[in-house]
């Protein structure tokens, strides 16, 4: 794929969507952070179902501490591995209130360090609540940067650092966004909308479906 395919697949992505931001609620940095934690091999509905009551009542580092492991648990067992996310999610807000002041870290070494964050994590916080040009590499964004041919690679990581590589910078900031919404609603694993697809004839995938 040559870069102006790319420019003008993020212009329609741009033109349809000139807003896009995560669907996970949240109120604050912290409750992104466990948001995002909690999003882990599991959906955003999901999670957000799981959050609603409980951030709630969390908003802080302190808030979930006197919350407690136990508390945690209570209230997102609806989500897959919540076991280990609410003992990494504990151990997260304690660094956090005891190294931080109670604040999330602008930095993506800190946040890489924290309990339950990787780098995929640490991306989305970065992006989403720091404002920075990084890219998160899902599920989702791999298969639509390999299918359509936008930035093909064999592992997440290799996606990601062609992403960064070849996404223009007047839209790196929303790239994330608009990707992983493309691959969540239109190209689908298994059977992709591409008659409903916004950028079908820019896309290098060989097996695209017909209009019905």
């Amino acid at each position: 794929m040559n870069q102006q395919k790319r420019i003008e697949i993020f212009r329609r992505l741009r033109a349809a969507n000139p807003r896009p931001t995560t669907e996970l609620h949240y109120e604050n940095d912290f409750q992104l952070l466990v948001a995002v934690i909690l999003s882990a091999q599991a959906t955003d509905k999901g999670v957000n179902k799981a959050t609603e009551a409980l951030f709630r009542k969390v908003k802080t580092p302190a808030d979930m501490l006197r919350l407690g492991e136990a508390g945690l648990k209570s209230h997102i067992k609806s989500i897959g591995l919540y076991n280990s996310k609410a003992k990494n999610i504990i151990a997260t807000s304690r660094i956090l209130q005891e190294r931080y002041g109670g604040q999330v870290p602008h930095d993506r070494t800190a946040l890489e360090s924290l309990p339950g964050v990787g780098r995929k994590t640490a991306n989305v916080v970065l992006n989403t609540a720091f404002g920075e040009p990084t890219i998160a590499v899902d599920t989702h964004i791999f298969r639509v940067a390999n299918r359509t041919g936008l930035a093909p690679g064999k592992t997440v990581l290799e996606v990601e650092r062609k992403l960064q590589r070849f996404v223009p910078d007047e839209f790196k900031q929303d790239a994330h966004h608009w990707l992983i919404l493309l691959g969540r609603y239109i190209c689908t694993a298994r059977k992709p909308k591409c008659q409903q697809c916004p950028i079908a004839d820019l896309c290098d995938y060989r097996h695209k479906t017909q209009t019905a």
